[in-house]
């Protein structure tokens, strides 16, 4: 029988610090990922994804739920080794092949390698889901350094239109794009100047986007998720902020990973949004968006 009432946890969190970019592993309170109530229908059967920020998090659950689903995945990540072998592992126990992609998604010519490599391991390239970010909390607009704003804008929407270009060519008609925004995009944060920016970039880019390559039959969507227990946080917020990480929302707590994939799945498979271009989808856990 599935869980018709999951108790997922709520805060106090552990008060962790982790050294960026941070890794999964090292996490005292484990993000849920697996959805072990989510069966998997054929839904990508026979495709093939290119996720960046793949190896935890996020990430890691959309990879699980792809191969789940019947498509081999590609990931993209920066330095976290232990993660991505983690993940692969994740993604080969559901029968499905997984290659990993070590680099960093700011350089265009590594996300170009990237989208060959991946293309040419499993013959096509049907989704792509930009998802790599970095974010840094700042208390006043004094303490943004230009070194800082251009790794936040590098990375959060460079990255995500290098990717986008580099899989272009290999994307034929029923492809679809998916980026993941954020509820900091939708209402701003003032702790997150930088960050909040690229993903309201990111929402704009995604409709954009979305028109520029409807006559190609390529779809392309974005995730806004509200706070989401992933490395990403602790990696950021001092152990205090942590401990209470998610407890403004309607809900009371932040979203487990397997909470948002399902999300991606279902903008990624035709049978469910062949529909639905240029959408920003809130994820958030309170009322309204």
């Amino acid at each position: 029988m599935p869980n018709l009432d999951p108790q997922y946890p709520h805060p106090p969190q552990p008060a962790q610090h982790l050294d960026k970019p941070g890794l999964e592993a090292d996490m005292q309170q484990k993000p849920e990922f697996l959805a072990p109530d989510y069966c998997g229908s054929g839904k990508l059967d026979g495709m093939a994804a290119l996720i960046t920020g793949g190896d935890s998090g996020i990430g890691r659950a959309v990879a699980v739920l792809y191969a789940r689903e019947g498509a081999d995945v590609a990931i993209i990540y920066l330095n976290e080794d232990q993660d991505a072998e983690d993940t692969r592992r994740y993604v080969e126990a559901e029968g499905q092949d997984c290659l990993l992609l070590r680099g960093d998604v700011r350089d265009a010519a590594f996300c170009q390698s990237a989208a060959q490599q991946a293309h040419e391991r499993f013959g096509r390239l049907d989704i792509l889901v930009n998802n790599a970010a970095y974010q840094q909390h700042a208390d006043k607009l004094a303490d943004i350094t230009e070194e800082r704003f251009d790794q936040t804008m590098k990375t959060n929407i460079y990255g995500y239109f290098h990717m986008a270009k580099a899989v272009a060519p290999y994307l034929k008609r029923g492809a679809s794009i998916i980026n993941t925004g954020s509820v900091t995009g939708l209402e701003g944060s003032g702790h997150l100047l930088d960050y909040s920016a690229t993903k309201g970039a990111i929402h704009a880019f995604t409709k954009s986007l979305a028109s520029n390559l409807m006559e190609q039959g390529i779809r392309v969507n974005a995730v806004a998720p509200g706070p989401v227990w992933t490395p990403l946080n602790p990696a950021d917020a001092p152990p205090e902020k942590i401990a209470q990480f998610g407890a403004d929302t309607d809900m009371k707590r932040p979203a487990q990973p397997q909470e948002l994939s399902p999300a991606y799945v279902f903008l990624a498979a035709p049978c469910c949004s062949s529909y639905i271009s240029g959408i920003v989808l809130p994820v958030t856990g309170s009322v309204g968006a």
